[in-house]
């Protein structure tokens, strides 16, 4: 498994001192390309071959969200390829070595002058060493939405909101769903679904949803009335062990 040592920092703290949620993704996130870095399969390599990694799903159990100024190892592994597929698992652990967050995540490989998938090449099958999928409750990629929604602020795509590769990064797109809420409570488990791109000047309103289970499900749509992302997140008890 690929790790890397950090601490949690205040500027990535809520108002209860404890770790974001979009911060924990941006660090799960942040692990992979510091791994694709470390093995020459990063942004550079990726531009001169006209490819590049877009996700399909995140799926994020928290057991704990760690407190400001912890100490935490940040640890990925893929641990399957199917044709234009891949398949990474995420996990951060405290100073202890105990789990505080697992996660699953789908990507797709993508010809970016095309758009279209690409199967890997040699390189990345002999770089990225598949290890064991790590032990968690594996949900299924598709996010059902329930029936009858509540229609949340419109949100404009600013320069903020876009990475490398020119459209909206996965972690925004949670962050907008999130910021779409009335209410601020701890997620013991995110689960996203992407469907569609989205670009700069580009406008995301949200439909927010409650399941008969009491998860909320936030869906992304676009000015033309497309699916664009999916979020569902589901309540937990916060941090009161800690």
């Amino acid at each position: 498994m690929y790790t890397f040592q950090t601490r949690i920092r205040y500027s990535e703290t809520d108002e209860t001192g404890h770790l974001k949620l979009e911060a924990l993704l941006n660090y799960f996130q942040d692990c992979s390309t510091f791994q694709s870095e470390d093995i020459g399969l990063g942004l550079d390599y990726c531009r001169e071959h006209h490819v590049v990694w877009v996700m399909s799903s995140w799926q994020i159990v928290v057991k704990r969200y760690p407190s400001m100024g912890e100490n935490v190892t940040v640890g990925t592994l893929p641990y399957a390829f199917k044709g234009f597929v891949g398949y990474r698992n995420f996990v951060m652990r405290d100073s202890q070595g105990r789990e505080l967050a697992v996660a699953n995540t789908i990507w797709s490989l993508l010809d970016t002058r095309t758009d279209k998938p690409v199967k890997s090449n040699e390189d990345m099958m002999a770089g990225y060493v598949l290890e064991p999928k790590l032990e968690m409750d594996y949900a299924p990629r598709k996010i059902s939405i329930p029936a009858g929604s509540v229609q949340g602020e419109p949100v404009q795509i600013k320069k903020v909101h876009l990475d490398t590769n020119h459209h909206v990064n996965n972690g925004q797109f949670v962050k907008i769903a999130i910021d779409s809420l009335d209410e601020i409570f701890p997620v013991a488990q995110l689960r996203a679904e992407y469907k569609k791109q989205v670009m700069l000047g580009d406008v995301l309103t949200p439909h927010i949803s409650v399941t008969e289970e009491g998860k909320l499900v936030v869906v992304l749509f676009n000015a033309q009335g497309a699916v664009c992302c999916i979020v569902e997140l589901e309540k937990g008890k916060g941090n009161e062990n800690d």
